[in-house]
């Protein structure tokens, strides 16, 4: 059985409703760990009014007795305070949509009079319950000392120094990473260095005052992941093509990067592609890189190096001073809606986007080691690890 989850709700709806199929029997989860992740996914200076509302828990409705997964579906809820202030049936109509969103396109596809609702599902409230989701398979993924985390490089024009980005990705240390999370965590907008995020958060404020949004970047890194996970074979089985794909899906995103994607693209092979070396007793497998170019996947496969996502999102489509755009009832010209809206979504993206890797991460772990409990998982995870020592 494969790892997959569904998800149902709307951004005005009652709740948000998650089903986890395929995790293994086992493993202890923990509830505050869920919550905090998803509390980082509310954070972030300039968010919008709503997360001032909502104060998102996660209900575990089914598949879990004594905190420990049962090996069922897991059932999952999360409520949407809002619904008591906005239901959904006393909204007026929507006629005029939003550049940049999914408005325009989607009203026509469903040969609606009204974009409603295709606000409700577009909205980036759905990520809510992909951050539990993707928190829930962090916790199987940190049992087997495979850890993530991720911080923002950019917001607008202003971003972290690159000696800075290359000397966070050179400590692997457990000690080391805490700390690094602590510090990314304590700040306004999820950035390791705090000269750089005074800077992000004055720009920001800048935004705000002209009426207008702001994107940037996120880095996502995984660090102690295995060699092998993932496969050459079929396009839809290679790790890094489920990584961007899933990464993709996340409003607001544009482009992901793999690794030194696009520095590679400008370079010749000669310096683009890491060379192989071997030393007995390393960590994982006997073969290393000295450097990572290519973030942690070669064809598809995990190669034992820390995997390394870049994430690029567009600013808020949804503006105080909106752009032109033309009411679909009278065909005239007129400024778009304006619906609540953040400012930046960057730093709560990152947290979204870390959730989303670890699911997927997941998936292609417990496709490799089996997912029937988690003693069958460790004892085949084991072997292997012994297996690829004596390579």
């Amino acid at each position: 059985m494969v790892l997959r989850f569904l998800d149902a709700g709307e951004s005005h709806g009652r709740c948000l409703l998650g089903i986890i199929e395929g995790f293994p029997q086992g493993v202890e989860l923990n509830q505050e760990k869920i919550d905090y992740q998803l509390q980082r996914r509310q954070g972030g200076f300039g968010r919008g009014s709503r997360m001032k509302i909502e104060q998102d828990h996660l209900e575990i409705l089914a598949g879990i007795i004594e905190g420990k997964s049962i090996g069922s579906p897991i059932g999952l809820l999360i409520k949407n305070k809002d619904w008591e202030n906005n239901d959904p049936k006393n909204m007026n109509e929507l006629t005029i949509p939003r550049p940049g969103h999914a408005d325009l396109a989607g009203l026509i596809k469903y040969n609606l009079d009204n974009y409603r609702p295709i606000l409700e599902r577009a909205s980036a409230r759905n990520t809510a319950m992909r951050v539990a989701i993707g928190a829930i398979a962090q916790q199987l993924l940190e049992y087997f000392s495979i850890y993530s985390f991720s911080h923002v490089i950019s917001i607008g024009n202003i971003s972290v120094k690159n000696a800075i980005l290359q000397k966070i990705k050179k400590e692997n240390s457990v000690d080391s990473l805490t700390e690094l999370k602590d510090k990314i965590n304590k700040s306004a907008v999820f950035c390791v260095d705090d000269e750089t995020s005074q800077g992000m958060v004055q720009k920001i404020k800048q935004a705000a005052e002209e009426g207008n949004s702001l994107g940037g970047q996120f880095e996502i890194i995984v660090r102690n992941v295995p060699i092998g996970l993932g496969s050459h074979v079929f396009w839809d089985r290679r790790i890094d093509s489920r990584i961007a794909g899933a990464l993709m899906s996340i409003p607001s995103v544009k482009a992901v990067e793999i690794g030194e994607g696009i520095k590679s693209s400008k370079n010749k092979g000669s310096i683009a592609h890491d060379a192989i070396y071997f030393q007995k007793n390393k960590q994982n497998s006997n073969y290393y890189r000295k450097k990572n170019w290519a973030g942690g996947i070669e064809g598809g496969i995990t190669n034992g190096e820390n995997i390394v996502v870049r994430v690029y999102l567009k600013p808020i489509p949804t503006l105080l001073q909106p752009l032109p755009s033309v009411d679909i009832k009278t065909k005239k010209e007129i400024r778009a809606d304006y619906q609540r809206s953040d400012i930046c979504v960057v730093p709560a993206a990152s947290a979204v986007g870390e959730a989303v890797v670890n699911w997927e991460l997941a998936t292609v772990f417990i496709e490799k080691f089996g997912n029937d409990s988690l003693r069958e998982i460790e004892n085949n995870f084991n072997n292997y690890l012994k297996r690829i020592q004596e390579c």
